[in-house]
């Protein structure tokens, strides 16, 4: 009797051990449905070939935020051009566009034939506008930085300074005068003397009132980017090709920036703006913010009423996102150095894409504790790698998608670069869902047809052909990873730093479409082919 009660309890333990382990799984494998409905009919926007920029800044080593010292030597001044890891991950892009610029270029100064003091660099004095001595770039330098930017096939735009020759107001935040333009003919005409090609040319940073430094009225800068073009269009007169002007950028300002655009349109080729959408480097909440969806879309509004300021001046500038970080004053390390950023980083260009922005310039390419390299090794943050896939996958035509499913998953969709079909970006910020995702495409114009094409499940043999898709995951499921995985393999360079081959897996297109928790895939379709992604549709755009 004893030993049957002892069997009954032994047999009572073990199912309710598997009862739980059930339940646990089921918790684990939670799976939900979607339905990705996507225009193909035509497009909603369409973005430069190069549409990923990054930047680089002049902060010198003394850079300090919230007690900790980020920058090293990534300054222009002194960054290390001989790195191998640096140089190839430049060249993977061919090109990358770098922004040369940053909230010190208005407190540097160029070197000339007749200077009589000595070329010096940025010191910190909390005394100076902007806490720094003013900075000098010698000949030397600017003849190696060319150098490097040619080597590597980068498009190079350069930061002026807009502050030389104005004065500070008594309230110290006024910046009064017209710009001093002597200085930087001076640099403008040794570039072109020495045959160095700059894209673009950008007046001032942050100088429109919601920066760091001092400002300067809507008129005053479109007068100075007026004195700015008149310069380049005289020093370049004869030459092939005119570098673009560029300007201000600054955070959007609703009353500023239409001033400034109605007053300077026909001196101005784009129109910078910046973005920190997530917070300050000591901000608690950060990767929370960065998970939820509803703080991302806020930056929505700004790109769509700055798109709405360029229509209504009648310009023909553009809008470029000239500088974003996500996470001011420098970033925050093992945050907007991880793979928790790449959620910010790739909905931000998906977004911005949606809106008409033709580049979008991430603050850093090396630097502080937001850039796509380390500082230190150069070594590809999980940020780069999301780049490099967009840059390399997206083409210029931007899809409208909408999905019908999970708040936390974020969808966007290109014609494919350089290849048939579509590719789509989809983003899970779910902590344990997998969302398993069907297709429609919109074939033709709704209003005339009803005409869809029903992608997932189709037996069609012509969607015998393979998907490609690249899904991005945090090594060991960690957020704060500076390592990424491709595919479940870690990418890594290699001992001749070389930049890994980032491959894809192939996938039955009647498959739907799987994204794990806290997840990124892109995914190439070739076989879907939409009136929106046909040759005669790309040129006529």
């Amino acid at each position: 009797m004893a030993s049957s009660f002892r069997c009954f309890l032994v047999l009572y333990f073990l199912l309710l051990s598997l009862y739980f382990t059930q339940i646990s799984r089921a918790e684990e494998d939670i799976v939900e449905e979607g339905i990705l409905y996507i225009d193909g009919f035509s497009s909603i926007a369409k973005i430069d070939e190069d549409f990923i920029c990054a930047t680089l800044d002049w902060w010198p080593p003394s850079k300090c935020d919230y007690g900790t010292c980020s920058w090293g030597n990534a300054s222009l001044l002194n960054l290390d051009l001989s790195n191998k890891v640096f140089f190839n991950a430049i060249r993977a892009f061919s090109p990358l566009t770098i922004r040369l610029g940053g909230t010190l270029q208005d407190r540097l100064i160029y070197q000339t034939k007749h200077d009589k003091q000595p070329c010096t660099p940025f010191l910190h004095d909390d005394t100076e506008l902007l806490k720094f001595t003013q900075g000098c770039l010698p000949f030397s330098r600017w003849d190696e930085l060319n150098e490097f930017f040619k080597r590597t096939g980068a498009k190079v735009t350069f930061g002026l300074n807009t502050l030389n020759g104005k004065k500070i107001a008594s309230d110290g935040r006024t910046a009064l005068g017209d710009w001093d333009s002597s200085n930087a003919a001076s640099l403008i005409r040794y570039t072109v003397s020495r045959g160095y090609t700059i894209h673009g040319w950008e007046l001032g940073n942050e100088l429109n009132g919601n920066g760091i430094g001092p400002a300067i009225s809507a008129d005053q800068y479109a007068y100075d980017v007026i004195a700015l073009h008149k310069l380049v269009q005289d020093i370049y007169k004869g030459k092939d090709v005119v570098p673009l002007i560029l300007a201000p950028g600054g955070i959007f300002d609703a009353i500023w920036f239409p001033k400034f655009i109605n007053k300077a349109s026909n001196s101005l080729q784009v129109v910078t703006h910046h973005i920190y959408s997530v917070g300050g480097g000591n901000d608690p909440n950060l990767v929370q913010k960065i998970l939820e969806p509803s703080h991302l879309d806020e930056e929505s509004k700004y790109l769509q009423n700055l798109q709405g300021v360029l229509r209504n001046s009648g310009t023909s500038a553009v809008a470029w996102v000239g500088e974003s970080g996500g996470v001011y004053n420098s970033g925050r390390n093992l945050v907007s150095n991880s793979f928790v950023s790449s959620f910010w980083y790739l909905d931000q260009i998906g977004m911005s894409a949606t809106f008409d922005t033709k580049k979008y310039c991430r603050q850093t390419l090396v630097g502080g504790n937001y850039g796509l390299l380390n500082t230190t090794t150069f070594h590809p943050n999980p940020d780069y790698y999301g780049a490099l896939l967009w840059h390399r996958l997206m083409g210029r035509n931007v899809l409208s998608t909408q999905f019908q499913g999970m708040k936390k998953l974020r969808s966007y969709a290109h014609c494919s670069k350089s290849s048939e079909g579509i590719t789509l970006m989809l983003i899970n910020m779910h902590g344990s869902k997998t969302v398993n995702i069907n297709l429609s495409v919109t074939l033709a114009n709704t209003n005339e047809s009803s005409m869809l094409l029903q992608v997932t499940n189709d037996q069609n043999p012509r969607h015998g052909i393979e998907r490609e898709e690249y899904h991005l995951t945090a090594k060991d499921g960690d957020l704060h990873s500076q390592t990424v995985l491709l595919n479940g393999k870690e990418l890594n360079v290699d001992h001749f730093g070389r930049i890994p081959l980032l491959k894809p897996i192939r996938v039955n297109p009647s498959d739907p479409i799987s994204i794990a928790p806290l997840s990124i895939v892109f995914v190439h379709i070739p076989t879907i082919q939409v009136p929106a992604c046909n040759m005669s549709t790309r040129e006529n755009m």
